[in-house]
């Protein structure tokens, strides 16, 4: 009867340290999960910052093209091909934009 214990105990302490060893690697993995998810978010938010800045740039020039084509003294006729469309953006400000001619 003890033979049986001392190998179920046996089995048990390996069964046990598996179990360690798979809980270590696990918390190695989770750590290198983690600092990735971290640098993600990171890069994510410098991602977002660049698009707004872009974002920001795009509509101040086309303010400044805006502006610069009503104070031109010298107006253009706008040929059938240009025409002038709202950009969905905060300011809504007009976009010239160049379309294909059938």
């Amino acid at each position: 009867k003890n033979l049986k214990l001392e190998e179920k105990i046996t089995k048990l302490q390996q069964q046990n340290e598996e179990l360690r060893a798979r809980i270590e690697k696990n918390t190695v993995i989770t750590r290198q999960l983690s600092k990735e998810n971290a640098n993600l978010q990171e890069y994510v938010e410098k991602e977002m910052e660049e698009k707004k800045k872009l974002s920001k740039t795009n509509e101040e020039l086309l303010w400044k093209l805006q502006e610069e084509d009503a104070t031109s003294p010298v107006k253009l006729q706008s040929s059938p091909s240009t025409s002038f469309h709202r950009c969905p953006s905060r300011n809504s400000s007009p976009a010239k934009v160049r379309t294909l001619q059938h």
